[in-house]
């Protein structure tokens, strides 16, 4: 094999208006090697992942694989045939073999006609045997059974249309594993996945013998996969050999550095502005000098540091005692029966995470309190000062024309948050939408910007009861709970969860959790009278807290 799998020479892109997103790259990586990808929203780490893909084309600079090197994408929202079953869906990734297997059957059956040409089909048979062969394709529904058990694919028979998002990514994940890459580049692999398909794909990646580049917000799946982090800072990649952990590390030095290096640099300029000022004679040879060391430094672009800013939640109207009340709930689709007397409430001030398996009915019990599904049975009763707003109300609604500052504002200079006023272009920079960003049009925003917007636009309108669904796009944020709000939560990062919640349910699958599951939620605790979803919980717990080694190499030709 190769030395490198494959190499980036003096990579660049340009994204209107005539910004660099990423800037004179060159990176070669070995077989083998497992690298993270970090950076803020909109540093350009998707754009990277396409083009190493060969999606993204219009590049300055070099980026190619070695010849015979198969390299398998998964972006972040995988397109699948929503006619499909799940079958049908996984079998297109071994399709060369499904057809070689059913073209084999033809061919056998075709020796029974006595005037065949008996030497054509010996040559086809033999083809088509190689193939089969070469992917072990005599037991190929032996490798999709492993592969769906391993996964937790839904049923075979299943409609892709029907899944909820968690189960179409595990289908996509799969059908792209079984067709057996060199090179594996992953776009936020674990959005969507619950704690132990997580777990199982660590583990898979840890023993993956190809090259892996992921992007993910997955600090976890970070220390426990990557073994050479790739962070990209101002539009260059800068690699570091060693998990997440020991990146945070040498981060703060680099940046204490910087910090160092800049206040020299002002301190020069004020030094040369000072000299000019003066106005000396006879400036001749030295005199030009130091106006051009001043103009040199003057000129530099000291751009702002890669850093996570906190984003600003506006505090809300005052909250009644009570805020929410779910009684009695069930829900089902068909005979597929999802939540089965369901009953919880919510004071003010609590933070609630909810977890459990995919198609366990979070984004379903998500749906029914926002009242964009009704429940088959029961009631949610929201408290008379309640205003509910949700991040997911915003998703299908923001014009892809519009500016971000435009889409926020609505042209407005002052805007009205909560109970204050304060000038638009400040609420939305307290978004880190900051100078020329915030005059990108919103269809050329990354997954993680949109991110943002959703959460400017949800925090504007000034509930107090916040629900969202999924945070691993964001960077950083403050906790809603200091500024008056009761947060709710539908995840899957039990880290994440663990500094922010006071409280978690468990939604489990009927066949997991006892036939009636009470959750009572306060400030203080959370009591769950289901057994088994308390075991689940733990069980997240566990999974989350293991360590893997990993052993990777990146090297940098910068």
């Amino acid at each position: 094999m190769a030395q490198f799998v494959y190499t980036m020479h003096r990579v660049g892109k340009v994204v209107p208006p005539k910004r660099h997103i990423l800037k004179n790259i060159s990176l070669s990586f070995f077989p083998g090697a497992k690298i993270g990808v970090l950076g803020l929203n909109g540093a350009g780490k998707s754009t990277l992942l396409r083009i190493m893909a060969g999606i993204d084309k219009d590049i300055e600079g070099e980026a190619r694989p070695q010849p015979d090197i198969k390299i398998g994408y998964l972006p972040q929202e995988p397109q699948l045939n929503p006619e499909h079953t799940v079958r049908e869906s996984i079998e297109e990734a071994v399709s060369e073999v499904v057809n070689a297997l059913k073209r084999l059957d033809e061919v056998y059956a075709l020796y029974a006609d006595p005037d065949a040409d008996f030497d054509k089909l010996a040559a086809e048979q033999g083809r088509l045997e190689e193939i089969i062969q070469a992917h072990d394709g005599h037991n190929l529904n032996v490798q999709l059974e492993r592969a769906a058990d391993a996964l937790r694919l839904p049923d075979w028979d299943a409609k892709i249309a029907n899944l909820s998002g968690g189960e179409r990514r595990r289908v996509a994940l799969c059908r792209l594993l079984l067709e057996k890459p060199d090179m594996l580049l992953l776009d936020e692999p674990t959005n969507h996945l619950d704690a132990e398909s997580v777990a199982w794909l660590e583990r898979f990646l840890h023993d993956f013998e190809g090259t892996v580049v992921a992007i993910t917000h997955d600090r976890y799946f970070l220390d426990n996969v990557a073994g050479w982090i790739l962070e990209l800072d101002r539009g260059e990649g800068i690699p570091w050999e060693g998990n997440y952990s020991s990146w945070l590390e040498q981060k703060d030095q680099r940046l204490a550095q910087e910090a160092s290096q800049e206040a020299a640099r002002r301190k020069s300029i004020e030094k040369e502005l000072e000299w000019v000022r003066q106005g000396t004679k006879g400036r001749q040879s030295k005199g030009k000098a130091r106006l051009a060391r001043f103009e040199e430094l003057n000129s530099t672009e000291y751009q702002k540091r890669n850093e996570t800013n906190e984003l600003f939640i506006p505090p809300g109207p005052r909250l009644g005692d009570k805020v929410l009340e779910v009684s009695n709930l069930r829900k089902s689709y068909g005979d597929r029966l999802l939540i089965d007397d369901l009953s919880f409430s919510i004071p003010k001030g609590a933070i609630v995470g909810i977890i459990g398996p995919n198609g366990a009915g979070k984004s379903t019990l998500f749906r029914m309190i926002s009242g964009q599904e009704q429940p088959d049975s029961g009631t949610i009763t929201l408290g008379e000062t309640v205003k509910l707003a949700s991040v997911d109300q915003f998703r299908d609604s923001m014009d892809n024309s519009k500016t971000v500052w435009e889409e926020v504002s609505g042209g407005l200079d002052i805007m009205k948050i909560g109970n204050t006023e304060m000038p638009s272009r400040a609420y939305v920079g307290r978004f880190n939408f900051k100078g020329v960003d915030q005059g990108k049009r919103v269809g050329e925003l990354s997954g993680g910007e949109r991110g943002r917007l959703h959460l400017a636009k949800l925090l504007q309108v000034g509930g107090q009861h916040a629900a969202a669904r999924r945070t691993n796009q964001r960077p950083g944020y403050r906790n809603p709970a200091r500024a008056g709000k009761t947060p709710c939560w539908s995840s899957r990062a039990v880290r994440w969860l663990s500094r922010t919640t006071v409280g978690s349910s468990t939604v489990s699958p009927r066949t997991s959790w006892t036939t009636r599951m009470k959750v009572k939620l306060s400030s203080s605790k959370v009591t769950l009278l289901s057994t088994k979803s308390t075991r689940n919980a733990r069980w997240a717990q566990t999974h989350w807290s293991r360590s893997v080694s990993s052993t990777s190499v990146l090297r940098s030709n910068a």
